[in-house]
């Protein structure tokens, strides 16, 4: 029997605790308990966007893997990347506002 199946049955035969003791239980369990009790879906949102901006840009080898040798050029780089990234979303936008 599968781990997902013996969940699954113990938590039929236990039924649902009740939503008050949700939190509670993450809270006893500390950074084991997955999602932390003041989650904030807006904020995580937010995060999500940064995150995703970081991996486009390193999506460029010469800036994942650091090969500038100095800082200026490294840094010219990343300019160089956020540029090409804002032209694609503001050529999607216009292409997307001329099909409506």
């Amino acid at each position: 029997m599968s781990s997902v199946t013996r969940r699954a049955r113990r938590c039929r035969t236990a039924g649902t605790p009740e939503k008050a003791d949700l939190p509670g239980n993450r809270k006893k369990k500390g950074s084991a308990g997955g999602r932390p009790v003041d989650f904030d879906p807006e904020r995580y949102r937010r995060r999500n966007t940064v995150e995703r901006c970081f991996q486009k840009i390193k999506t460029w080898r010469g800036l994942a893997t650091r090969y500038d040798k100095t800082p200026e050029s490294h840094e010219a780089g990343l300019h160089l990347r956020g540029s090409i990234m804002w032209l694609k979303l503001l050529t999607h936008m216009i292409r997307t506002s001329n099909s409506s």
